[in-house]
């Protein structure tokens, strides 16, 4: 179970899988580095960030899904630690970014889609929404797509988001390149939710 939030009113949670570029994102939002790890599953703990003074915190949560040398078990009980995480803290976050990569994002979702299964980024996204948390995709590693606004496209198509992308791109999909420090969409996107929730004194941050 994670017990390490700090105790701050307010919260913009990210979630997705392993190395889709989480942490990285987090370092490009708060100037802060973090441990990022060159296989999957090194955050096993949310990486917490908050600003003396400010009653805020950005929280990165554990990247889920296949790790090597993590047992499924483990896998399992990260998930399950993430749904409980963001039903307990629901009322204080104010925006939920799932992290995606660009590239591998439509293949693995597609993989992951049967007659009783539905991939867990898109459980996440609905329960977002059952949270009355706005999601939010960040679709990272653009850099390496060469269709651009076809991939988009096949990503708002999974998330049930009719497209084309663009009619979304005010509140929900954020194409970026976080590595390049390419995320002006997603920050965008977040100051819009937090208009929405009369929360401007929080747009500073992003």
């Amino acid at each position: 179970m994670f017990e390490t939030r700090p105790d701050r009113a307010d919260e913009v949670v990210l979630v997705g899988r392993s190395n889709v570029g989480k942490s990285t994102l987090m370092r490009e939002l708060t100037g802060h580095q973090f441990d990022t790890g060159g296989k999957p599953g090194v955050t096993r703990q949310p990486n917490h960030y908050d600003w003396a003074g400010d009653d805020f915190v950005i929280s990165d949560l554990p990247g889920f899904g296949f790790m090597s040398g993590v047992e499924e078990e483990h896998r399992e009980s990260i998930k399950t630690d993430i749904v409980h995480y963001l039903e307990e803290n629901a009322d204080n976050i104010l925006v939920g970014v799932i992290v995606l990569d660009g590239k591998a994002a439509v293949d693995i979702i597609d993989r992951h889609s049967g007659e009783d299964e539905v991939p867990h980024v898109i459980d996440l996204y609905y329960l977002f929404e059952d949270l009355g948390i706005p999601p939010v995709l960040a679709v990272n590693k653009m850099d390496k797509v060469d269709d651009r606004d076809e991939r988009l496209n096949e990503i708002a198509d999974r998330f049930g988001l009719f497209p084309p992308w663009e009619q979304w791109a005010d509140d929900t999909i954020a194409p970026i390149t976080a590595k390049k420090g390419s995320i002006g969409a997603l920050e965008d996107v977040v100051r819009h939710h937090l208009e929405s929730e009369k929360r401007d004194d929080l747009k500073k941050f992003f």
